[in-house]
């Protein structure tokens, strides 16, 4: 009986069939922009928790938005001190007759008096309204407006400029590839994905993260949500050129055990970040994205991104989703390295089989137990 050997491509996908027909397709628990997919419900005194935290939640809210509070908490003092010096107008009886000796020169309406506010908070001073000395209340108001203006104005520029220099900003500019990958590194099976900076002003240091999240649905309705962690071999990274990030498959790894069938059918999402360090502000950020199972591509190797020239190195960026076919077995990780344990040495090869050249061995014999995913070839030592 012979093995029939397929070729495992990107696009190439498992699907599992039900009697009750195709599975409903689950929704990601981060989105691939590192966003959490995660809505709150009923949060208890959710708008006290805002409000006591005005700055956090100004700073998050969209900029819309922002625009919106910018202008109304001009517009709106403007409105509330003119209401009140057009109180003061009324009370001393500057709307009714025109005297020599005013509360607030040119404020004879309420329109006048919005006009003052406005002039008195922005510093414009037009000339034709001004405060006189007639009235000790005018003159504490205008002084109650300037004060308040300046803390208006510290508090919304503090808004805007930390809007500008929010850590999501930075966070777009480092980015993980499109899909992770499994392939031989150093003999090992290896789930591997990429990451790199966009920008020239490159990071001071970064660490390296990921982690395998499941959620399991019971029959009551009760969801749990279960988190491993991923032992990464390169944890602490200087991101000066994209740097590849693997998880050698061994034993203690949530994927010993999983095979590519098995892979295509698992349930789970793979959870990556790079907590970094910016050399220009010296800023700490975080960039994440998942990968489900169908954007782990089996038997995949990212192509190389790096050139030496003369006088520096070059790194061509239309590469960095780019990935290639390499020779990788469908099998599990554990049952790989018991069949590597089983593999005769190159000199028991030799000894079976005297036609070959010297320093190879057979995969060809290999082979149906490893179960290639691209075809055979042999290795020279």
């Amino acid at each position: 009986m012979h093995k029939q050997y397929t070729s495992v491509s990107p696009t190439s996908d498992v699907t599992e069939k039900t009697e009750n027909g195709p599975q409903p397709k689950k929704h990601r628990y981060i989105r691939k922009e590192g966003s959490c997919n995660v809505v709150f419900r009923h949060v208890p005194e959710e708008w006290l928790l805002f409000v006591t935290d005005i700055f956090t939640t100004l700073v998050e809210i969209r900029w819309r938005v922002m625009f919106l509070i910018f202008a109304l908490s001009y517009i709106l003092s403007w409105l509330f001190f003119g209401i009140i010096y057009w109180v003061i107008a009324l009370a001393y009886g500057d709307t009714r007759e025109i005297t020599d000796e005013p509360c607030v020169y040119g404020v004879h309406g309420f329109t006048a008096a919005f006009l003052f506010s406005l002039e008195t908070q922005t510093t414009i001073g037009y000339g034709s309204r001004g405060m006189s000395e007639n009235c000790m209340i005018a003159i504490i108001i205008v002084t109650i407006q300037d004060v308040i203006s300046c803390f208006i104005d510290t508090f919304v520029i503090g808004i805007v400029v930390a809007k500008m220099a929010s850590a999501r900003k930075r966070a777009q500019t480092v980015g993980f590839s499109n899909c992770a990958v499994i392939n031989l590194r150093d003999g090992y099976l290896c789930l591997s994905w990429r990451v790199g900076d966009f920008r020239r002003h490159h990071l001071v240091e970064g660490t390296a993260r990921a982690q395998i999240v499941r959620s399991t649905v019971h029959a009551t309705g009760k969801m749990d949500v279960t988190y491993e962690d991923l032992v990464i071999q390169q944890v602490e990274i200087i991101l000066v050129t994209p740097t590849t990030v693997f998880h050698r498959i061994e034993a203690g790894s949530p994927l010993f055990n999983m095979s590519l069938i098995d892979l295509r059918k698992a349930d789970f999402e793979l959870v990556v970040s790079f907590t970094y360090t910016d050399d220009s502000s010296g800023m700490l950020h975080q960039t994440r994205t998942s990968y489900t199972p169908p954007e782990i591509l089996w038997g995949q190797l990212f192509q190389e991104m790096i050139r030496v020239s003369r006088r520096n190195y070059r790194v061509d960026y239309t590469l960095f989703n780019h990935t290639a076919k390499v020779l990788v077995p469908e099998v599990s990780a554990e049952d790989y390295e018991h069949k590597k344990q089983l593999r005769p040495s190159p000199r028991h090869s030799q000894d079976i089989h005297p036609d070959l050249p010297r320093g190879y061995h057979l995969d060809l014999l290999l082979a149906p137990l490893q179960g290639y995913s691209s075809g055979i070839i042999m290795k020279s030592f």
